[in-house]
């Protein structure tokens, strides 16, 4: 007679208290992000930080929990987070928490080739199905391949995590320990109120980039959430993309969204996971549009350059005449890190008809400082270089770097500063000798 998985999952059921008590001092622990913190499992780690030492909590974003970098988990919990979210952002500045820049589409190898071994793995997963087949749901992307790569997995099995299709599953089998949650998952909404009247302007130019039948990279975000809105217009748009949020649904109900040109995944939404609300999370549960991929494979640069005219839109903090871009720091201050950007970015250079750009204000603090700058602050990260570089978008136009010579990107970058400060950059350009 069979041995039931029911069986198997009733004997590995567990309280998070009795869970997390196999994790010893110098541990490493993978930690589920984004909006699929397992928090019952990490308040249950936190209770009983004190009797441990040195334990280090990888992670990428890790939205609604701030408990695990408190000052007082200092010598017993140390953050390491892979991408500075704003929750451990201060005790990285501190020196509490530590920051390892990595490309998001190698983000899981570090793990999978043991550079980092993982110890124990907190994941966060949809009820089993009829063959006992658990969903990593929103969050599989970043999730799957370290969760695998773990001697102990320890799961939080949440009804309100929906079960997602694609790469995205895991037998209960291989789950070491089981703690049944019941609690909402983490809402990051769109843009309050809408989009702004300059993100709208930054919206209209990036829309008129994109072409029918394009494949999107699309993150979240006032920019992103915006484009959005200019689409309803556009034909056969498909979706290749590390993250999406809410706006998705309009537009594939709209029949904006048909994924019928796509080359790879036709007909399919290619995602490695979600940030967004209750409604994004319940229109994709058992959704045969959504596939759900490792980020290993979404992020690759030489699967996204296999989509046809593949479009990437990625955001920074400051642009320099010769077409730099930093993204992931003020000056030396770490801020956030690269995430997919170089992976798309380089991704939709080489695919056929592909539109990478990066779209940012022209100013920042209020139109006191300008994004566009003569030279990068000391210190800042380079993470889009200027050989990768082709359009750079701010509300007062495009400008197209891609095979420009440096004088004529400084003159294109110029074009769309804030015109208050044109004349400064146009001085700078010229004791630079770029112009």
């Amino acid at each position: 007679m069979a041995y039931s998985w029911s069986k198997i999952y009733e004997s590995k059921v567990t309280t998070a208290e009795e869970a997390v008590k196999v994790i010893k001092s110098g541990d490493r622990i993978f930690l589920t992000g984004n909006c699929s913190v397992p928090k019952v499992l990490l308040k249950a780690l936190v209770d009983r930080a004190e009797e441990l030492e040195n334990v280090e909590l990888c992670h990428a974003l890790t939205l609604g929990v701030t408990e695990y970098v408190a000052p007082e988990m200092e010598g017993h919990l140390r953050a390491n987070a892979l991408f500075i979210g704003p929750n451990v952002r201060k005790a990285v500045w501190e020196g509490r928490a530590d920051f390892t820049p990595v490309l998001l589409s190698e983000f899981t190898l570090l793990f999978k080739k043991g550079i980092l071994p993982v110890d124990v793995a907190f994941v966060h997963l949809s009820p089993p199905d009829e063959h006992g087949f658990c969903s990593f749901g929103i969050e599989t992307g970043l999730t799957k391949t370290p969760a695998e790569s773990a001697r102990i997995i320890i799961a939080e099995i949440n009804p309100q995590m929906p079960r997602c299709l694609g790469d995205s599953f895991i037998h209960v089998s291989r789950l070491d320990y089981i703690v049944p949650v019941d609690y909402p998952l983490f809402e990051l909404p769109m843009t309050e109120g809408g989009p702004t009247e300059l993100h709208k302007k930054i919206a209209e130019y990036i829309a008129d980039l994109i072409p029918d039948g394009a494949t999107m990279q699309m993150g979240i975000g006032a920019i992103p959430d915006a484009v959005l809105r200019f689409l309803y217009h556009k034909k056969d748009l498909g979706i290749h993309t590390e993250l999406f949020s809410d706006g998705v649904i309009d537009l594939v109900e709209a029949g904006v969204v048909t994924n019928a040109r796509k080359t790879l995944h036709p007909g399919k939404i290619t995602a490695g996971f979600m940030l967004g609300t209750r409604r994004l999370y319940e229109w994709a549960h058992n959704n045969p549009i959504i596939e759900l991929h490792r980020t290993e494979y979404v992020n690759d640069p030489f699967v996204i350059a296999q989509n046809y005219r593949q479009v990437a839109i990625n955001s920074a903090i400051e642009v320099d005449l010769t077409g730099q871009v930093c993204a992931d720091s003020i000056g030396p201050k770490l801020y956030s890190g690269v995430g997919g950007q170089l992976d798309f970015i380089y991704g939709a250079a080489r695919s056929e008809g592909g539109v990478p750009i990066i779209a940012l204000p022209s100013t920042a603090k209020n139109g006191e400082v300008s994004r566009i700058v003569p030279m990068l602050k000391p210190g800042a990260g380079v993470v889009t270089t200027r050989y990768h570089v082709h359009y750079v978008v701010t509300e007062y136009g495009v400008a197209e770097l891609y095979g420009k010579t440096i004088r004529e990107r400084a003159k294109a970058l110029i074009r769309i500063a804030h015109p208050k400060f044109r004349d400064e950059l146009t001085r700078a350009a010229k004791e630079l000798n770029y112009i």
